[in-house]
């Protein structure tokens, strides 16, 4: 697994893997445009999108519809060192009703990688 990073001036910033690009800036309070997510919104991402893959699976491998499937991520600001921490992830399946398939699908998500990161 690979990225490649490039300088774009100021405080932005180019991501590209596998010809997919995106754009990195930080807010105008803090030198950017806000033309793109900062880096710790990109962790929330990565976080979020990989437990609704996991979820997602779960829930196709027993034809159960995923189509409202919904991740929340949040993270508060911690210091010393500087970093996130109390990581919270909402989970919304409105068609998962049995509490065996909602069990069954938060032992999928622990499989993440991110998360187990």
């Amino acid at each position: 697994m690979e990225v490649e990073i490039r300088h774009l001036g100021e405080v932005k910033f180019e991501a590209i893997a596998r010809g997919h690009r995106v754009i990195c800036d930080q807010p105008p309070d803090n030198g950017g445009l806000d033309s793109g997510m900062t880096p710790p919104e990109f962790l929330l991402v990565a976080l979020g999108t990989c437990v609704g893959f996991y979820a997602a699976q779960y829930l196709k491998t027993r034809s159960l519809d995923a189509g409202e499937l919904s991740i929340k991520v949040t993270a508060e600001k911690a210091a010393q060192p500087a970093r996130l921490g109390s990581f919270r992830i909402e989970v919304t399946a409105p068609g998962v009703v049995d509490p065996r398939h909602r069990a069954g699908m938060e032992r999928a998500m622990k499989a993440c990688l991110i998360h187990n990161t």
